[in-house]
């Protein structure tokens, strides 16, 4: 790859490595150059600019991004489409992570252009959340340094989620005859919360004497009910395998994994199995939240992992958490994480189709209505989807039967576009990040291009804003961040929001598209026609 300062006249078909704004002309980093912009510099007085060119050997930044992402991840870690030389990978579940560190480190050690990220192995993820990332460094990666990282990852992820079982968990507390009410709710209220932060419930808990006796009785009780995990809440600390807990587990018929850790604080926990159902002994500190080993263990557990002696043993790098403040106990929840936004799909299907003469909506497509076709490859990239109507909605419906969407109805829709926007934006769910605007006559448009604009959708780095561009001509869908919904919700008439793209051009990026899918909609019977020919009978 080459690398530096150029002559703009001799720049197309290179990328562009530092943003360029020079009378009037802005172009972003990252951006492949072409004859027209070239022409556009020219114009601007642009002389020189920083760029890379790719050698034959080099393989383009998203390309192998997205390479090692489609590898890395195993089940539970879905990878994005990469953006800018990133993929990152997101938890599908809410469970915990699984990290091969040596293969992580291996990886890292490869090549500089390429690094690799991840969560801590065993941490607590939730749903959506960003478990790794794929970033390369510079514009490209050799290709033999691509080989080799593909050859580390081999057919084994590098990274997988492992999500909570819902467990249904039993919980022996014992109590002394000194042992005061407040202090066995305080227990079972830390067992709780404990147990519903990892998706679990505690569905029944036995209170009885601290005897040998009784905490037998007690667990061979909830082991016949199927509860899983046990755990035991002693009224005194558990001390020798002999100690009441222990030694109650063992006459129920359970064997003694392993007594004690090397956390703290948690050190005096007791780890055993009662027919295959783990059985944990509590220690005495898990009454405050915070945060102790027997939390890691019941974490394990409640994701379904084995855990054995030698797994508790090695849990002391990294086990002295009583001077950590920086963590949080489960009831102060977990430090934020970066997530995967939540992007809603509005779909503008209220149009009257006045060049059309007819609802081209509900064209035959190769045997399926043309918004089935567009709603369905929107399906295929979000998680939710609201489909606004207004001329002819009951047909929409009847067209869109079977799909998971909501619908909305504009019952202003011949003022023009922007009311389909405003009841669109009314009708989606407070917790969305985004929305993307998908016009309802553009059935090529799939769920690659889409995934594609969520994966360059950033505010953080001002692209919150992500418009698709081919040959340098803008198109259709466009994704907003949320907040720009209030300049939305201010348009009027038919315009839609291509003044505001232009007036909110810092916030813009524009992702390029192989295909020329996005600039493909339905006005007229001729541009039905052209659609037809493109790959519906």
């Amino acid at each position: 790859m080459e690398f530096g300062e150029i002559a703009a006249a001799e720049a197309e078909g290179t990328i562009l490595a530092h943003t360029v704004r020079h009378g009037g002309v802005v172009f972003k980093k990252g951006r492949k150059l072409s004859a027209a912009d070239i022409a556009k510099f020219t114009g601007a007085g642009v002389t020189n600019v920083f760029a890379a060119r790719l050698g034959p050997d080099d393989i383009p930044e998203d390309e192998a991004a997205a390479a090692i992402a489609a590898v890395a991840g195993g089940p539970g870690a879905n990878a994005q489409a990469p953006f800018t030389g990133r993929a990152n990978l997101h938890a599908g579940v809410h469970g915990i992570a699984l990290v091969d560190g040596e293969r992580v480190n291996a990886l890292n050690r490869v090549h500089e252009s390429l690094t690799f990220a991840t969560v801590a192995h065993h941490a607590v993820v939730d749903e959506r959340q960003m478990v790794a990332t794929v970033k390369v460094i510079p514009f490209a990666v050799p290709r033999d340094a691509l080989a080799r990282a593909l050859e580390i990852i081999g057919s084994e992820p590098v990274i997988r989620v492992e999500g909570f079982r819902h467990c249904d968990v039993g919980l022996v507390i014992t109590r002394l005859a000194q042992t005061k009410p407040a202090l066995l709710a305080k227990s079972e209220q830390s067992m709780r919360e404990r147990v519903a932060a990892l998706d679990g419930v505690i569905g029944e808990v036995v209170v009885c004497d601290h005897s040998i006796e009784a905490v037998g009785s007690a667990v061979a009780r909830l082991q016949a009910k199927h509860r899983h995990p046990i755990l035991v809440f002693g009224a005194s600390a558990i001390v020798d395998r002999g100690d009441v807990v222990p030694a109650g587990v063992v006459a129920a018929g359970g064997e003694i994994v392993h007594l004690g850790m090397p956390v703290d604080p948690g050190n005096l926990m007791l780890f055993a199995r009662l027919g295959g159902v783990p059985v944990i002994g509590v220690p005495s500190c898990t009454r405050s939240p915070k945060l102790n080993g027997f939390d890691w263990v019941l974490e394990r557990v409640m994701a379904g992992l084995h855990v054995s002696a030698e797994d508790i043993m090695d849990m002391g790098a990294g086990g002295l958490l009583a001077e950590i403040p920086s963590r949080p106990s489960p009831r102060e929840g977990r430090p934020k994480a970066q997530h995967a936004p939540r992007v809603v799909a509005l779909v503008l299907a209220a149009g009257q189709s006045r060049r059309m003469g007819s609802n081209k909506l509900l064209a035959d497509l190769g045997g399926k209505p043309m918004i089935r076709r567009t709603v369905e490859a929107v399906l295929g990239a979000v998680d939710k989807a609201i489909v606004v109507t207004g001329n002819a909605p009951d047909a929409i419906a009847e067209a869109l039967a079977g799909l998971a969407v909501e619908t909305a109805h504009n019952a202003d829709y011949e003022s023009g576009l922007a009311s389909s926007l405003k009841r669109g934006i009314s009708a989606l769910p407070s917790n969305a990040d985004a929305m993307l605007v998908v016009l309802g006559d553009m059935p090529l448009v799939d769920a690659e291009i889409i995934r594609r604009l969520i994966a360059a959708f950033n505010p953080a780095e001002h692209r919150s804003i992500c418009a698709p561009v081919h040959q340098g001509t803008r198109g259709n869908p466009v994704l907003w961040g949320r907040q720009h919904f209030s300049a939305l919700q201010a348009l009027e008439g038919d315009k839609g929001a291509r003044a505001l793209l232009d007036r909110l051009s810092e916030e813009l990026v524009e992702v390029e598209m192989p295909g020329d899918a996005i600039l493909l909609d339905a006005d007229t019977p001729e541009a039905l026609a052209t659609l037809r020919s493109a790959g519906f009978a």
